[in-house]
């Protein structure tokens, strides 16, 4: 048995008889500027009741030195990841003295050595399951505690944790920083980080409340924190808040910090809350990418209540907190900041994610049945995120906004500082909004799937509205007519759509929107006179949630191999480079670059890339001067040139300096364009080492170690793949380096002859490594083979193997059998 891997049932039965009070936890992190000190101390000091004289503690460390149960000490009985614990009383005080271990793959300690000053930077990341890995822990969400923790650190490094410090002790070249206790929390949102990080201090005020807001960044990325930006965001989203949820925030500061080389878009750690810093420009961004950053800003506010405060019993829950904060970030976004068209980039790419995992054949209902935290961590998917926040948008739509968030602000003074599962809020909803939301609930909650829905109109001229896997919809038929060069609307119809067809009386119209206004979670396709209507005039339409509706259309029917992935293509080299909304743009260019690598055939791959080449580089000539437009087509003429060398003479003069007026070449879009060149055999090693002396930061490694494994070489291929799977010191965005310059060029003449290698190594590489980064393995080197053969096979013969793995390996499976399907290699 994998006693790492925590079940449902277990936990619920320590839960229920272990009654935990308060945890302190003493870390020593002095040592972490030794390169070669792979450890730091770490005491947990526990106190509980117990109805049970046995339990254990989760901890994954080095070692366990010593365990003291109520002042007595016990013999060490560690398997690796579970402490046993026995002689318990009604009372308990447990004493556990361990050494965990840093990390270099963002789960636990992550510890990072800044090139650029030799600095070292620590930062802690837990969901769901790894605050075992920096303290001794019941390792579930249910098991709250109050938490003070004690840091060691090196004198001058800021020193962060849930709470303010209480007190600071300075000795020589150390310093001791006890926190104040938290309020009950779980494990998996306590959070730490040390460090030289550089601090922009703020405040946020409303009547009597006042909270201490920080920013912080590594000293070396100080230039680019826009912290005004960040700081003005934070103080929206709590005026907000604080009026929606009628709760004051209740955690003290409200710290923000940027950490390098993490793995996931934020964390919601009370008090300080986690960012990647790749919402970090190094030089120019688009608009688009500060609305993304604003957009998580409040996603992850949101989690302040719904999912600190208020926290899902256990894993199958999950929902409870991200499909709401999903749909908050949302919200918010558009009502509360200059960023009123979120739910514009919410329609087209957000759902898109949705609507994806919602076809594979693992997808699960929104409301899952989490048996394990192995399943746990694969649930943060887009059905959890974003198709519940979609269901939560039509859900507003039908009760309103004032029952909705009336529900919300019962539910917290209900379950403040608690646990809860759907029923408890489905309650507060029905009691507030006057409906039975059982229906509800089980339409969109606990049944799987996306529906489909089309016109059709019958022989004697009556017109249905048709969907597959019928469920309720309220939504509205948007009318649209050109008009003067535009497309406009003209009427819009409301209707409440329930079986698998709905007779309607729908007028003439250039174009028919099925979903107007994007009111429900639904695959809308385009009638054939909408579709040419688009093919003509797709940018003459003026609302952009329209526009995105339509494009998210033709990207659905493109994917599901019913729109011609050459007439997809056509119209997005017609419209991208007139489309204003740049959240759109830059969703349109990537879907474009897929379907070419993916839905597009073998024989006809070639030209398709090169008329999309050209139409990016003329797009390129033809934005603006500096606009956010001109910054997109750059980046997308770099990724389009690494399979396509017919420009490289124009790669090589932008990275010279021959660029277009106004486009900034930051050191991110020079890293781009080099890969480019090196992929197709026009720079060497000598112009990536050049490059990286210009540019020799974290960053700037990372990005030559891809460039270097982009080489279209057997040997350097052979070269990437060894050290993704056996060098063990490689950091997770190292790793992806290796991945990424192994895949570079989509070259299977150099890729193919690992795929029987591939299938021998996923199953032990799954038991040996943490599962982030046997994760990234498992699907960065998947295989885009033609036939389905040698998964079918791996698949029959490891009937066995975790069901995690199995799933991703199935998930990709699907991935593929679309791609040959729509490509026609495989019948539909």
């Amino acid at each position: 048995m994998d006693t790492a891997n925590l079940t449902r049932e277990e936990t619920a039965a320590r839960s229920a008889s272990i009654t935990v009070n308060r945890i302190r936890v003493e870390l020593d992190l002095t040592g972490a500027p030794e390169r070669a000190r792979t450890g730091f101390p770490t005491v947990t000091t526990l106190e509980f009741d117990a109805t049970t004289d046995t339990t254990w503690l989760d901890f994954i460390g080095e070692d366990v030195h010593r365990v003291m149960v109520n002042g007595v000490e016990q013999e060490v009985v560690y398997d690796g990841a579970r402490i046993s614990l026995s002689g318990l009383g009604g009372s308990n005080i447990v004493r556990v003295d361990a050494v965990g271990a840093y990390s270099r793959s963002g789960e636990g300690l992550h510890r990072f050595h800044d090139p650029v000053d030799d600095e070292t930077y620590l930062y802690t990341q837990y969901e769901p399951a790894d605050s075992r890995r920096v303290m001794a822990c019941f390792e579930q969400p249910d098991m709250k505690a109050a938490y003070t923790f004690v840091v060691d650190a090196p004198t001058g490094w800021e020193v962060l944790s849930n709470q303010s410090a209480a007190h600071t002790d300075l000795g020589v070249g150390v310093q001791r920083v006890e926190f104040a206790p938290t309020l009950p929390i779980s494990s998996y949102i306590t959070a730490v980080a040390a460090g030289p990080y550089t601090r922009v201090d703020g405040e946020w005020q409303r009547d009597e409340q006042s909270i201490a807001l920080g920013v912080f960044v590594r000293r070396s990325l100080e230039p680019h924190l826009e912290a005004d930006e960040i700081l003005e965001v934070t103080r929206q989203g709590l005026d907000f808040f604080t009026d929606a949820f009628a709760y004051p925030y209740p955690w003290g500061k409200y710290d923000q910090i940027f950490v390098p080389e993490y793995n996931l878009g934020a964390m919601e750690n009370p008090g300080l809350v986690t960012f990647t810093e790749s919402y970090l420009s190094r030089g120019a961004a688009t608009d688009a990418q500060r609305a993304a950053r604003a957009n998580t800003i409040l996603h992850e506010m949101a989690h302040m209540w719904f999912g600190d405060l208020v926290t899902m019993t256990w894993w199958d829950d999950l929902w409870l907190k991200e499909s709401f904060a999903d749909y908050m970030g949302a919200h918010a976004s558009a009502v509360a900041t200059r960023f009123h068209d979120a739910w514009v980039k919410f329609a087209a790419s957000r759902k898109a994610w949705a609507y994806q995992q919602d076809q594979l054949p693992t997808t699960h209902p929104i409301v899952a049945d989490i048996t394990d935290l192995e399943a746990a961590k694969l649930n943060f998917d887009g059905i959890t995120y974003a198709k519940g926040a979609a269901v939560l948008k039509q859900l507003v739509a039908f009760v309103g906004d004032e029952a909705f968030f009336e529900g919300a602000r019962r539910y917290f003074a209900a379950n403040a500082f608690g646990n809860t599962t759907l029923d408890d809020f489905l309650v507060q909803l029905s009691a507030v909004s006057g409906r039975d939301m059982s229906d509800w609930s089980s339409a969109w909650l606990q049944t799987s799937g996306v529906s489909t829905l089309w016109t059709e109109t019958d022989g004697e001229g009556r017109q249905f509205l048709v969907q597959t896997d019928p469920r309720p919809h309220r939504l509205r038929i948007g009318l649209y007519e050109r008009r003067d060069g535009r497309i406009v609307r003209r009427e819009q119809q409301e209707l409440d759509v329930i079986g698998e067809r709905t007779e309607v009386e729908l007028p003439d119209a250039d174009l028919l929107l099925l979903n107007d206004d994007d009111l429900t979670y639904v695959k809308a396709r385009l009638d054939e006179r909408s579709l040419r209507t688009v093919e003509e005039s797709l940018s003459s339409i003026e609302d952009p949630l329209a526009r995105a509706l339509v494009w998210s259309s033709l990207w659905n029917a493109t994917r599901d191999g019913e729109l011609d992935a050459a007439r997809y293509l056509a119209i997005v080299r017609a419209h991208a480079p007139a489309e204003s909304n740049i959240g759109l743009l830059a969703g349109v260019l990537a879907n474009a670059v897929y379907t070419i690598r993916h839905f597009v055939g073998d024989a006809e791959r070639d030209e398709e890339q090169q008329r999309w080449t050209d139409a990016v580089w003329a797009a390129l000539q033809g934005a603006e001067a500096g606009s956010d437009a001109q910054l997109s087509w750059a980046r997308a003429f770099a990724t389009s040139s690494g399979f396509d060398d017919r420009h490289h003479a124009q790669v090589r003069a932008l990275l010279d300096g021959d660029v277009p007026d106004g486009l900034v070449v930051d050191p991110d879009l020079r890293w781009q364009l080099l890969t480019a060149l090196v992929t197709i055999a026009r720079a060497d090693v000598a112009d990536v080492d050049a490059e990286q002396v210009r540019d020799d930061t974290g960053d700037g490694r990372t990005a030559a170690r891809r460039a270097r494994a982009s080489r279209p070489d057997a040997a350097v291929r052979r070269a990437a793949w060894d050290a993704a799977w056996n060098d063990l010191s490689l950091s997770n965005d190292h790793l992806d380096a290796e991945i990424g310059g192994f895949r570079a060029g989509g070259r299977r003449d150099l890729t193919a002859g690992f795929d029987d290698e591939y299938f021998d190594r996923i199953r032990s590489v799954w038991g040996e490594r943490s599962i982030e980064i046997a994760k990234r393995l498992v699907l960065g080197f998947f295989p885009s083979m033609d036939s389905l053969g040698p998964v079918d096979t791996w698949l029959e013969e490891n009937a066995d193997a975790p069901a995690a793995l199995r799933r991703l390996v199935i998930e990709q499976r699907d991935h593929l059998r679309r791609d040959l399907t729509v490509r026609g290699v495989l019948p539909r």
